[in-house]
């Protein structure tokens, strides 16, 4: 944990809230323009997804279901955690803090290991996306009538009104781990990764 500034959280367990909280569901709203009537719908429908737009409360980095999955994972064993993580149509939703849908491509043109990354879908201003209902529906008998697509659920579900969310160089060390898979260099911190991105630049773009 030393690894890791103080204003940075990390959790020891992995989270598995499957639903969201109703200061979650405050956070989630405040990115639409009418709040109020968001809060509505879901009061109407809390089984029913929902598209919010990005860019002011949140960016959402979409990746394939088994290299998100991956990603999560190295948040969760060596750095500090993730946001809100939900899974959508077979893809992993990362929730990231504003601007890092502009940063992350051009940090991953730059990176060594940027070719070994799928292509992800980076949804920043301008953008929306489709959102897991805030509770989970019960599996009933036969299924009728269940509008939820398949495999929207929360993964890791907003329970606070402002959830501290990864950027772009958390993220960009999370698709290398990711990318790297069980090498022995995927041992290596952040904050490790960082440093040594950082020495290896041209001195002429670092100032040296």
């Amino acid at each position: 944990m030393s690894d890791w500034l103080p204003e940075t959280p990390r959790n020891l367990a992995f989270p598995t809230t499957a639903y969201v909280t109703l200061a979650g569901a405050d956070w989630l709203a405040s990115a639409s323009p009418h709040p109020e009537g968001m809060h509505v719908l879901w009061a109407e429908r809390p089984e029913a997804p929902t598209v919010l737009p990005c860019g002011a409360a949140f960016d959402v980095i979409n990746a394939p279901a088994l290299f998100g999955r991956r990603m999560v994972d190295r948040l969760w064993s060596s750095g500090p955690g993730s946001g809100p993580v939900a899974t959508h149509r077979g893809r992993i939703l990362l929730f990231a803090a504003p601007g890092t849908a502009q940063r992350l491509p051009s940090l991953l043109a730059w990176e060594e290991w940027g070719s070994a990354v799928p292509p992800l879908l980076c949804h920043g201003s301008g953008d929306a996306v489709t959102v897991p209902p805030l509770h989970p529906r019960p599996h009933a008998a036969g299924g009728a009538g269940d509008e939820t697509p398949a495999g929207s659920r929360w993964l890791v579900a907003p329970d606070v009104r402002a959830p501290w969310l990864p950027g772009p160089d958390i993220l960009l060390w999370a698709c290398v781990r990711a990318a790297r898979g069980g090498l022995g260099a995927d041992r290596e911190t952040p904050r490790a990764h960082h440093e040594s991105a950082v020495q290896g630049m041209d001195p002429v773009l670092t100032g040296g």
